[in-house]
């Protein structure tokens, strides 16, 4: 009823619409012509179907394919073109390194090995589980890394609370023998364990779904949002010298990340633990309730088992591949595809590395040859009783990576690319921009501000990648138009946009975390509301600081002076 309902609601708002489309002629100061009305029609239709998800969020985005040339936009061909553009080739690149980590369980072993690291006290635990799903973010998936760490979270928590209640219980038997009038009081330490017990597991339980989406931010491949920017950069912005590449971005994000991690930490820690530095930080002897948590993570470390040969060539292919976007083009110096490859052009991207780098996984043997395969089979011809032994498995199959890898999302990729480039060859990029020049006025800084609260507002109620696919070009044509650097405002808005923290609803990791029943949706709220504060008040102060001296973004680039084409 739910998706019948909003399908009819977006029927009646459309046919408005379609009236306005089906006119010959428009008022004048509106629209200059016909396809940047058709082409604002499509964008609002496709806008209407993401926010409502009357239909799965991939075949909205497919929309531009049937529209575009119907409405006399753009050439089929040259739609199309848009669905498979460099920056799909990096997503799926880093798909498939994520993917392969995930196949072998280096994650897992990751996770639990710097958890038995920093302990568990519950503000070094906190500290550990958001550090540990950060990082992780960085390189496979928010949804991915959320359930792979909820769940041990919850059994570290459980034991904890549970050795901690037993103990207590066990004091309270003792003393209630020395004085038998102490037994009227016992009710009450009960309660207020419980509820500090409640507290730890909503504030863990948070800080879990927290850190992974802002982790996320961190790498170019963290999140989708952040591959959107990069494909709309190079697609509006062609001279743009590769401005946004796996370095350039890291450069900026990751500090941030840092800085937002650690404010969100602190925030969460004040919130639902307090700041008792003794009872929190592990000052002092470690109790029975410590010992048994830790034997947890150290039984669920030892189930792993020693590091595989196929774990280790994960390993190796994943910090390889890392190093070489590092190193392709880092800017302050010349990188090694700039000496090789691209003299006369840009002839190797970021996706051309990771394109390279994932194929070694189908090539690599999972086990060394000279152990073969644990499988064995008599030998077809030859003498008999004897046995041939398979080569061993590679370290990814097709069927491995048909099932994990989210086709949908580069479906969502492409479709921001074409509407995109059917906003500049309809015209109505410039026309959005020219209708957005009165911002001129108002002081840049303010200007980011007001976008990125705009910005985060909307992106606790429809999809990020929705979120950026229709912000974007909307920013571009507008910092163009008042002469303002396009990555002031696009790199601070594109980040925002991951900043989901309010509502269970906003982006898979909140769901994940929300299910397990410990929160409610209020829970969220209240401590999403100052993290969306505090991430958006970070950014602007990191793309008024470094940010600006990495890109420069007090000057207006002769790249971003571009005409924009208009349909005849």
């Amino acid at each position: 009823p739910f998706y019948c309902n909003s399908l009819l609601v977006c029927c009646k708002i459309l046919s408005v619409l379609n009236q306005c489309v089906g006119m010959e002629s428009f008022q004048p100061g509106r629209l200059n012509n016909e396809f940047e009305a058709k082409c604002g029609y499509a964008i609002i239709l496709m806008a209407l179907y993401w926010c409502t998800e009357c239909m799965p969020l991939a075949v909205t985005a497919l929309l531009p394919v049937v529209l575009f040339p119907m409405m006399g936009i753009m050439e089929s061909g040259a739609v199309c073109v848009q669905y498979l553009k460099d920056s799909n080739m990096l997503f799926i690149g880093g798909l498939l390194v994520a993917i392969a980590v995930e196949n072998w369980n280096l994650h897992k072993r990751i996770a639990l090995r710097v958890l038995l690291v920093v302990g568990v006290r519950p503000a070094l635990l906190m500290s550990g589980f958001m550090g540990v799903t950060a990082f992780l973010s960085m390189w496979i998936s928010n949804t991915a890394t959320t359930a792979m760490m909820v769940p041990i979270a919850q059994a570290v928590l459980g034991q904890l609370c549970a050795t901690e209640a037993g103990q207590d219980e066990r004091e309270l038997q003792v003393e209630g023998k020395d004085n038998q009038a102490f037994e009227l009081d016992t009710k009450a330490p009960q309660e207020e364990d419980t509820k500090q017990d409640l507290l730890l597991t909503k504030g863990m339980s948070l800080s879990v779904c927290y850190s992974a989406s802002i982790g996320g931010t961190a790498t170019l491949t963290g999140t989708t949002p952040n591959l959107i920017l990069k494909g709309q950069m190079d697609e509006i912005f062609p001279g743009n010298g590769d401005v946004i590449n796996f370095a350039s971005w890291f450069g900026f994000a990751f500090p941030n990340m840092i800085i937002m991690l650690i404010l969100s930490w602190l925030w969460l820690q004040f919130m639902y633990m307090g700041f008792n530095m003794k009872k929190s930080f592990g000052c002092g002897k470690k109790n029975e309730g410590d010992k048994e948590a830790f034997a947890v993570m150290k039984e669920e470390y030892r189930k792993l088992g020693s590091m595989t040969f196929a774990e280790g060539a994960v390993l190796t292919i994943f910090v390889l591949l890392v190093v070489m976007w590092f190193t392709r083009e880092p800017g302050f110096m010349p990188g090694w595809a700039t000496v090789l490859f691209n003299k006369d052009g840009a002839f190797v991207t970021d996706g051309t590395v990771a394109i390279f780098m994932s194929t070694l996984f189908f090539i690599i043997p999972s086990r060394p040859f000279c152990c073969g395969s644990a499988e064995e089979e008599e030998g077809e011809a030859g003498e008999e009783g004897k046995k041939k032994q398979k080569a061993p498995a590679a370290l990814l199959n097709w069927h491995v990576v048909h099932e994990r890898m989210p086709w949908n999302i580069i479906l969502l990729l492409g479709g921001g690319f074409a509407l995109a480039s059917g906003s500049e060859a309809s015209g109505l990029s410039q026309w959005l921009g020219e209708s957005l020049a009165p911002l001129q006025s108002i002081p840049p800084f303010g200007i980011s501000l007001l976008l990125c609260l705009l910005v985060g507002t909307f992106t606790e109620c429809s999809s990020n990648t929705a979120t950026t696919t229709l912000f974007l070009p909307i920013l571009a044509s507008m910092a163009t138009a008042i002469r303002l650097h396009p990555l002031y405002v696009m790199l601070p808005c594109t980040i925002c946009a991951s900043l989901a923290f309010m509502l269970p609803v906003a982006t898979p990791p909140n769901a994940i975390v929300f299910s397990y029943g410990n929160l409610k949706v209020m829970d969220m709220v209240k401590a999403g509301f100052m993290l969306n504060m505090i991430g958006i008040l970070t950014i602007n102060m990191g793309i008024n600081t470094w940010g600006d001296a990495m890109f420069q973004l007090s000057t207006f680039p002769d790249w971003a002076n571009i005409t924009h084409g208009t349909k005849p």
